[in-house]
């Protein structure tokens, strides 16, 4: 099982919030954080981010 942690800021579906206790956010799930989504959907699903799509192609 691949137990990877993405760095978010490279993927399509982050964006940065308003919210100062959770300025993190990822689009596709639907959620902010305080810290990095990628280590939130690790926590919880206990697998690496399945939808990680990488910002730049290339």
């Amino acid at each position: 099982m691949d137990r990877k942690i993405f760095d978010c800021l490279k993927c399509s579906h982050y964006y940065v919030t308003w919210d100062r206790n959770f300025p993190h956010g990822c689009r596709l799930f639907d959620f902010k954080t305080g810290g990095s989504p990628s280590r939130e959907v690790l926590k919880a699903t206990g697998q690496s981010c399945p939808s990680f799509t990488p910002k730049f192609k290339g």
